[in-house]
């Protein structure tokens, strides 16, 4: 099974980016995950020199930095609004190919304060997903759409939700992924959940039910990571704490929790 490490926040420092990687990588995980912000500060042959100094690939970027930041938000009734989402997603599908790893989109789905009415909502987001699929295509890149629970996000909450938006979008360029926490919340059952799309899923978020260290909710690691390979999937496993604990302490004490549970990191 193949780890990374989840950075929440922007790195505008490339230094920084070189402290993190270094240490992530010396820590045992495979890979790394990082937010995407723009503009950028640093071009991306010097990510990918950085990956390949530390054998530290960038697996995913974060997309939800820009509808933060930005306003970008694909349930906008604002079609001004939406084609710069689409043209945002399109700037990391570019960064994403070149390093090969997936886009993940949640947040700039929006809330039901940019559109209250759900219908309207995922026609506009099935057609912004269908325009950044084809970006992501062209340039050799995945979207994929995460299931994120009702208090953090406005649309698709579930596994299943995102699952028949991916079928209306019917794009090579978009996918979906699992994240534990948001499966705690909206999923009668997170290894059903697990077991039904773990077969079609490219990304995957491991984060304990309380968003803090690994150990200190009720997530049963063991059953989780079983289940899941026990599908077949073959991508990353990201390590995701952003709660009560510094990045550095987190990384560290997670890849201490992940070799009590048997899973076998880096050299």
């Amino acid at each position: 099974m193949k780890t990374s490490f989840l950075i929440y926040e922007p790195l505008p420092e490339l230094a920084e980016l070189a402290r993190r990687m270094e240490r992530i990588a010396a820590l045992g995980y495979h890979g790394i995950e990082l937010s995407a912000f723009h503009p950028p500060t640093y071009p991306v042959e010097q990510i990918i020199s950085l990956s390949e100094k530390f054998r530290l690939p960038v697996v995913s970027l974060l997309s939800g930095w820009s509808y933060a930041h930005e306003g970008h938000c694909l349930a906008s009734p604002d079609a001004d609004v939406r084609r710069r989402a689409v043209e945002r997603l399109t700037d990391y599908a570019v960064q994403a190919g070149r390093l090969n790893a997936v886009v993940v989109v949640g947040l700039m789905q929006g809330f039901r304060s940019d559109e209250p009415d759900e219908a309207k909502a995922n026609e506009r987001i099935v057609e912004c997903f269908r325009a950044s699929g084809k970006a992501a295509q062209r340039n050799g890149a995945t979207i994929v759409i995460e299931p994120v629970n009702h208090l953090q996000v406005g649309f698709n909450h579930s596994a299943d939700e995102v699952a028949a938006v991916l079928e209306r979008v019917a794009s090579p360029g978009v996918s979906y992924m699992l994240d534990t926490i948001h499966m705690n919340i909206e999923e009668r059952s997170i290894l059903d959940t697990i077991r039904r799309h773990g077969p079609r899923i490219r990304h995957f978020h491991l984060c304990e039910t309380n968003g803090a260290p690994y150990g200190t909710g009720n997530l049963d690691f063991r059953a989780v990571l079983t289940t899941l390979a026990g599908t077949g999937y073959d991508h990353y496993v990201s390590v995701k704490i952003y709660r009560k604990a510094p990045w550095e302490e987190a990384a560290r004490s997670a890849a201490d929790f992940l070799r009590g549970c048997g899973v076998q990191m880096r050299n």
